[in-house]
């Protein structure tokens, strides 16, 4: 592949020629499930200046915050699921969200029974 400077390469789309079941089945095996001190969360309330408060699966709500590593790539609104690391120091209160569901993936957490706390 040759590079011409200042032109980036072409790049195929991975759903390109998929059909919409497809597609679905690709989300939901890409579906990241949550670590050892992560939990999943539900955004209730947008408070402003990238913070939001999240009704969590362990019964908590928190305040939580969108990390600068991935303000540009994450938005978020209310009523979407997330993953919530909760922080070390006021770990019950406060979190960072790392990771957003979309909603073929929030269908596949609902039939595993992972959003019961919620």
């Amino acid at each position: 592949m040759a590079f011409v400077r200042g032109k980036k390469p072409f790049r195929k789309n991975p759903n390109e020629g998929l059909t919409e079941e497809e597609i679905r089945q690709r989300e939901i095996s890409h579906t990241r499930y949550p670590k050892s001190r992560e939990v999943i969360g539900y955004v209730d309330q947008l408070v402003g200046g990238k913070r939001m408060y999240v009704e969590c699966t362990d019964g908590k709500r928190r305040l939580c915050r969108v990390p600068g590593k991935y303000k540009r790539g994450l938005w978020i609104r209310e009523s979407d699921y997330v993953i919530v690391e909760p922080w070390e120091i006021q770990g019950d209160e406060r979190g960072d969200i790392i990771w957003k569901y979309r909603h073929y993936q929030v269908d596949h957490l609902k039939d595993r029974g992972m959003l019961k706390g919620i």
